[in-house]
């Protein structure tokens, strides 16, 4: 915040501990005009009120929390701009990308700053680290049928992937259906660890301006028929002398890239099922603007050894289905 802003805030509190602290002094005192424990001469509904001062017990707690209130202001940030005098932070502020975190770690480690966060992920690392390298050990196929390493696996997938795949893996418009055994590059083990390791850029040009209206029918119709739809048949003929520019990455027969090991990530166009929609008209807008997905690269985030279980748990939905 602004240094106006900052002041204010810190006079403002302070004023109002200060206050309350008077107060507190203040009503320590007998201004009452009669001893201790004789009636102050009011009596409502039958009860008389007594001059009495508060218990010695609650006077102490009022102290203390004011004591506590001025340690606590001064060790740590939150006043205004106030750093604290504990140099202690909940996390690293500011960052944007990965990058920038791990900078701040360094920074905040080489400055003698204690950040939370920081401290809750060493935490964890030391407890749970020696569970995720006896899992490394095992093979994939071992552990995706493993109960303990599933339900880790499962939750790794709730906290970082059913964003866009879903909670139940099953995708959606644009994200891929994890669920089943249709895969745009490989759905081996050691596929599914390399595109969750690395990621995936994939996309597929726009052809609108190339093929022009009615090219772009004749192909969407060509594009159809391929996976046993009903088309204007006149029009999927046509499609199919154009099909040529595309067969580089679908494959002649339209297979996509996993039936000819291409590493394009081009969807089968012979099945039924369809990324961003199989109706006539996405499939036309599909071909005139193009297609561009990207998956994030994991290795940085997650770690080699929780992306094994991840990978188990992603391979285990689609055995036997």
């Amino acid at each position: 915040m602004t240094s106006f802003w900052s002041i204010w805030v810190i006079v403002l509190t302070l004023s109002c501990l200060f206050i309350l602290f008077g107060l507190l002094v203040w009503n320590l005192k007998n201004y009452a005009g009669v001893k201790e424990g004789e009636s102050c001469g009011h009596v409502y509904d039958g009860i008389e009120e007594l001059n009495n001062p508060l218990p010695k017990w609650w006077t102490y707690m009022f102290f203390a929390t004011f004591a506590w209130s001025v340690y606590y202001l001064a060790a740590f940030p939150g006043l205004g701009n106030w750093e604290g005098l504990g140099k202690w932070t909940s996390s690293n502020q500011g960052v944007t990308s990965l990058a920038e975190s791990k900078q701040a770690v360094e920074k905040a480690h080489a400055d003698g700053r204690f950040v939370k966060l920081d401290a809750e992920y060493r935490a964890a690392d030391e407890r749970f680290g020696p569970i995720f390298a006896a899992f490394a050990k095992q093979n994939i196929e071992t552990l995706a049928t493993d109960e303990k390493a599933l339900e880790i696996g499962q939750r790794l997938f709730a906290q970082n992937c059913s964003q866009c795949h879903g909670s139940d893996a099953r995708g959606a418009q644009g994200f891929p259906n994890l669920s089943d055994k249709d895969w745009l590059y490989g759905g081996t083990p050691d596929k599914i660890k390399e595109t969750i390791l690395h990621g995936r850029i994939a996309a597929m040009p726009p052809w609108g301006a190339a093929l022009g209206e009615q090219g772009v029918k004749e192909m969407t119709a060509h594009v159809l028929s391929l996976s046993g739809r009903t088309v204007n048949q006149k029009d999927a003929t046509a499609g199919a002398t154009k099909f040529a520019m595309c067969a580089a990455c679908h494959g002649a027969d339209g297979k996509g890239s996993v039936a000819h090991n291409l590493p394009f990530g081009a969807p089968d166009l012979t099945d039924n099922i369809w990324l961003y929609g199989g109706s006539q008209r996405a499939v036309e807008e599909t071909i005139i603007n193009g297609r561009a997905g990207v998956m994030p690269a994991w290795k940085d985030i997650l770690g080699e050894e929780k992306i094994h279980l991840l990978t188990a748990y992603v391979y285990s939905l689609s055995l036997d289905k």
